[in-house]
């Protein structure tokens, strides 16, 4: 939707943003407005607003755990529900250089999160979309980590088996007949591949849960995002595989993670 750039005040753009639905438009207009260099700039990246693209990719970056995390187009735009996520990781890694491993990694920022949070370690990451890839390459080359491209443990360096301290996922996990009541930003503006987890949303966790044994060194901790509803049967699958489970919520961010220690030698589970 074509915006008249001669327009565009601050109190034009935030009730131009106000209109199209955004909840936010104050903070989204400060946002754009900064961002823009020019009033010809601001007036396309409003009117990609008012069409819908979600604002992450109309700016190039996301907010999260305090970075700036470039998103592209196309892109999976990582959510603040997701910064649970990367505290339990931070929390479970060992000291000294901790091999961190994100799968189905999208922008790369949970496995940049955690490494930058640490201050050290060896990242890797994956995922099977190309565009995901070559974002994430670039937050990750940040901290010093590599990204690869192919079907979640397919593409990691043979290298790393057994060897894995921390291995976060946040997968997709919304049921296929689901997909639909989404919010359009989401449904129409990221790629299928990483929202829709299947019939009943849990097909890549499972198949994630099942390799996962022989990644992880003893006592590393897989970590998997879900939804409170989905908790039980993601806790279980972790138990079918070796792994011993805890299921932690953080309410306020209506955030759900699964985390599965694989157990050392003669000793037991760490618990986040």
């Amino acid at each position: 939707m074509p915006v008249p750039s001669l327009t565009l005040t601050r109190s034009a753009v935030v009730t131009t943003l106000r209109g199209a639905g955004c909840v936010f438009a104050e903070d989204e207009a400060d946002l754009l407005l900064s961002a823009a260099r020019d009033p010809a700039e601001l007036a396309g990246m409003v009117g990609r607003r008012v069409s819908g693209l979600p604002l992450e990719h109309v700016l190039g970056w996301a907010d999260f755990c305090g970075m700036r995390v470039s998103v592209d187009p196309g892109v999976f735009v990582p959510r603040r529900r997701t910064e649970f996520l990367v505290a339990l990781a931070v929390r479970l890694a060992p000291p000294g250089d901790a091999v961190v491993v994100d799968l189905c990694c999208g922008s790369g920022a949970v496995g940049a999160a955690v490494v930058a949070t640490l201050g050290r370690g060896e990242l890797h990451a994956a995922d099977i979309e190309p565009a995901a890839v070559r974002c994430a390459r670039r937050n990750v080359a940040a901290a010093g980590g590599r990204v690869y491209e192919g079907d979640l443990y397919e593409p990691l360096p043979a290298a790393l088996t057994g060897r894995i301290d921390v291995l976060v996922v946040n997968a997709p996990y919304v049921p296929t007949d689901q997909i639909g009541l989404l919010p359009p930003e989401a449904r129409d503006h990221e790629p299928l591949v990483a929202l829709d987890g299947g019939p009943d949303g849990l097909g890549v966790q499972r198949r994630v849960t099942a390799g996962a044994g022989q990644w992880l060194a003893p006592g590393g901790a897989l970590l998997i995002e879900t939804s409170e509803r989905q908790a039980p049967f993601t806790s279980a699958a972790f138990a079918r595989h070796g792994l011993d489970p805890r299921v932690v919520v953080r309410e306020d961010l209506d955030a759900t993670v699964v985390v599965g220690t694989k157990p050392r030698q003669g000793s037991g589970a760490r618990n986040p």
